[in-house]
């Protein structure tokens, strides 16, 4: 799958075909928990994401009312200790390709 040269993914490293194919095992193990728990893969990596440390805001961006109403469904969505130590194991196995961003970003 590619991906339109107005979605902003398509200049992230993250996002080449050659990462999304060495990361989907992370998105594989998003979507059993979240089958498991009757959710999507993005309530659960939210809610993964909150649990890492106090001070991270993950800042879900859409412009579909669709992800929106996902995303404020993640709140319903409740990692048990044993969920998020099952992430951090299989993830820690699973070495991420692909830089975050471009390295033209620039932040306030």
């Amino acid at each position: 799958m590619a991906f339109d040269t107005r979605d902003i993914r398509s200049v992230f490293p993250r996002f080449t075909p050659e990462a999304r194919n060495a990361n989907q095992p992370i998105v594989d193990l998003l979507r059993e928990i979240a089958t498991r728990k009757k959710a999507t893969p993005g309530q659960i990596a939210l809610p993964w994401l909150l649990a890492q440390k106090p001070w991270m805001v993950p800042i879900p961006g859409t412009r579909k009312l669709q992800r929106l109403e996902e995303n404020l469904g993640a709140m319903a969505t409740e990692l048990t200790p044993d969920d998020l130590r099952e992430i951090d194991i299989a993830t820690s196995r699973i070495k991420v390709q692909g830089p975050r961003g471009t390295g033209q970003e620039q932040y306030l």
